[in-house]
């Protein structure tokens, strides 16, 4: 039996070296597959074509400075780390957050095959790999994992507080917040990053003990699984005397775009004896810059406009259009994940995934 145990203990250091992503697949098949079309897998500028636009454009670029590594390749070491940049060890060995002023910083776990995740019920226990025998000496099985140890004891992984290392904010040389997400929600343990991005859903976490449910590892976001961001917007109607009007109410815990490139926008069209006319549409957005214009985010010390729809708002858009009997008003609420005005200044012009506008909500009222 030591034998075996010593074999799989070096497979496993060899799968580990060649590829750490491939070696989880072993025993996470599911999540791994969810993994490989997330945009943590692709974080890197050497996959993720806006964040290369941006990246070529930086004063560090010409020196080789990529700061962004931080948080968007952490496991890269040289350029050919590039091509795997992030993997599953970069959120399972996290032991604690570090706050600074301009950006949280992860600390890692040294120990080798030392991981950290959440599981109710378990919150105070340690997997450590063994067999588990009978009153009689008899195997009858295993508990937790041959090729590492698992933690379940740190707290932090049990709310959105584990994601902060990255996502809660970032400064740029002018001690200027470009984004920042709402600490308060992300500490919450009813709604928080992991319960909305990283919801339950149907299929076991592992192959070594089965479950009917694991944490979604494709990152719903607003370039990814959009649908799920859907859950937490809602669109209403109400006609008045002076025509009408449509809430959008936001449900998230954060602005509902966080990034300073993105753009909500609001459409709207009267549908009357079967012809569409499109009423004006209304855009939400912020907009950061220097010297009162629009800039690139290393240059900006300045919020010129800021209308995003905050964490559990309520927007009301109103109309005068005057309405008949059996109209149709049909509301869309979309977003780009570029402004399109920034598209030419980042040489985005024909990204698609950068030009598209994307239907977050879509609703149809009828007019009594």
């Amino acid at each position: 039996m030591k034998k075996i145990l010593l074999l799989i203990m070096l497979v496993s250091s060899v799968l580990f070296a060649k590829s750490e992503t491939q070696a989880c697949k072993k025993c996470h098949p599911t999540i791994v597959e969810e993994f490989q079309s997330s945009l943590h897998k692709h974080a890197s500028f050497n996959d993720d074509k806006i964040h290369k636009a941006l990246w070529d454009r930086h004063p560090l670029h010409a020196k080789g400075k990529y700061e962004c590594a931080k948080c968007h390749a952490p496991n890269a070491k040289n350029e050919e780390d590039m091509k795997e940049p992030f993997t599953c060890l970069s959120c399972h060995t996290i032991t604690n957050i570090e706050h600074h002023p301009i950006s949280d910083k992860n600390i890692y776990e040294t120990k080798p095959k030392q991981f950290y995740s959440a599981e109710a019920g378990r919150e105070n226990e340690k997997l450590v790999y063994k067999e588990k025998t009978s009153f009689f000496g008899l195997q009858t099985g295993t508990v937790g994992s041959p090729y590492h140890k698992i933690d379940y004891r740190n707290k932090q992984f049990y709310t959105g507080e584990i994601c902060m290392g990255c996502h809660s904010h970032k400064q740029n040389s002018h001690q200027f917040t470009l984004c920042q997400t709402d600490k308060e929600g992300a500490s919450s343990k009813k709604q928080n990053c992991i319960t909305c991005h990283m919801p339950k859903i149907k299929g076991t976490a592992t192959t070594i003990r089965i479950s009917e449910t694991h944490a979604f590892h494709g990152f719903a976001g607003a370039r990814n699984n959009s649908e799920m961001l859907s859950k937490y917007v809602e669109l209403s109607f109400e006609q008045n005397e002076n025509g009408f009007s449509i809430g959008i109410k936001n449900r998230s815990p954060h602005d509902l775009l966080t990034h300073p490139l993105r753009v909500v926008e609001l459409r709207v069209n009267l549908i009357r004896n079967g012809k569409t006319t499109a009423l004006k549409s209304q855009k939400f957005l912020k907009v950061i810059g220097h010297d009162g214009k629009p800039s690139m985010p290393w240059i900006a010390d300045k919020i010129l406009m800021n209308t995003m729809i905050k964490a559990d708002e309520k927007r009301t858009v109103a109309y005068t259009t005057h309405l008949q009997s059996k109209d149709t008003i049909e509301a869309e609420l979309g977003f780009y994940i570029v402004n399109p005005k920034a598209l030419g200044k980042l040489g985005l012009e024909k990204n698609e995934d950068a030009k598209k506008f994307t239907i977050l909500k879509q609703k149809y009222f009828t007019v009594k």
